[in-house]
């Protein structure tokens, strides 16, 4: 694919503090979803995790250090890196892992510190200086892992009225209000809290496309929690959990993400330990996961996974090997298929535009 086209982009967020190029720019094969490096640019130290305004003008990426900050690019020429809009913002967090655009704020989740932290957008996609720092409390009974707060991501849910924020270290997850539009902004008060099972450390969440589902994948013990979601009241409500591994497995594991299907047939988990994908298969109600089987992920400690935007490939980012691979779906089973990999040390997060 020429890299002075105008075809679907890719971008590929890591950890310059293990040797990764920062924010990578690649170009995206429709056909067979294969990846191609275009250019990079290590403007903001580990920009860990990414995400794009809707008009796909600005990216966003965190800056997951200890001081902990966020970062805007400009994206005006495909041919060239994306610029910095100024210099990153500090969050007022340690380790912010992920981010997420709600209510006229970019939002990140700080692990370090177990907060939530909201940044005014202004007109040009630029970050402002924080307006809110919502902060978690409690604890969980693993002693090394669950001391203290550490929220993981955070996620505006369908409806835009709220927005969620799963807490490993409180084993919870946080719901807040969005705010009515109109640069509002999200509500620095708790809503609910969804408390799950002690131990089991939530770290991610996606919601079935009909939205009226969560999934909480579990870091700390390697199981989905099906949620029923209500967005009418905002609460979240625990359903059961399904186990990503098959049974006798005995290798540890710490999933990382799941994503969903559009249609909502099957949903896909990142193992890293197990070093897999797991293909989970949904009934029509969204209530029942059911394993069907893991399949390599083609490099070590995928730290990421994500569905390109036509529903067709998967694409994994495995930290510790040092590259993206990709996989076709087949749309019977939704059993994924490895077709191909690309170099990219450290990587940590992968977006399409």
């Amino acid at each position: 694919m020429s890299t002075t086209g105008s075809g679907q982009r890719a971008y590929i967020g890591s950890f310059t503090s293990a040797g990764g190029a920062g924010v990578t720019v690649a170009s995206v094969d429709a056909e067979t979803g294969a990846l191609r490096a275009l250019h990079s640019t290590d403007a903001v130290p580990n920009p860990s995790y990414l995400a794009l305004a809707p008009g796909g003008e600005t990216l966003y990426a965190v800056s997951e250090t200890d001081d902990g900050a966020a970062a805007a690019f400009r994206i005006a020429d495909p041919t060239r890196p994306p610029v910095p809009l100024g210099t990153p913002v500090p969050v007022r967090g340690a380790a912010p892992t992920h981010l997420a655009l709600a209510a006229g704020q970019l939002l990140t989740a700080n692990y370090g510190s177990g907060s939530v932290t909201a940044l005014p957008v202004r007109d040009d996609g630029a970050l402002g200086e924080p307006s809110a720092v919502l902060r978690h409390e409690g604890s969980g009974p693993d002693a090394t892992r669950q001391e203290g707060p550490h929220a993981h991501a955070v996620v505006p849910d369908p409806s835009g009225r709220w927005v969620l924020a799963v807490d490993l270290g409180t084993d919870s997850v946080w719901v807040y209000a969005a705010g009515t539009g109109g640069g509002a902004g999200v509500t620095s008060r708790v809503h609910h809290e969804a408390r799950l099972r002690p131990g089991s450390g939530p770290r991610h969440l996606a919601f079935h496309p009909r939205g009226e589902r969560a999934y909480v994948i579990n870091e700390l013990d390697p199981t989905v929690t099906v949620c029923r979601w209500d967005a009418a009241s905002g609460t979240l409500d625990p359903l059961g959990e399904t186990r990503v591994l098959p049974s006798g497995t005995d290798v540890p594991n710490f999933p990382s993400e799941i994503v969903v299907s559009a249609d909502g047939r099957f949903a896909w988990v990142a193992n890293r330990g197990h070093d897999s994908v797991t293909t989970l298969a949904l009934d029509a109600s969204g209530d029942t996961m059911t394993l069907v089987t893991t399949t390599p992920c083609g490099g070590h400690w995928p730290r990421d996974l994500t569905l390109a935007p036509s529903g067709r490939h998967l694409y994994a980012a495995n930290e510790r090997s040092g590259d993206v691979t990709w996989f076709r779906i087949d749309p019977s089973s939704g059993v994924p298929t490895r077709m191909g990999s690309l170099a990219a040390p450290a990587a940590s997060c992968v977006i399409f535009a």
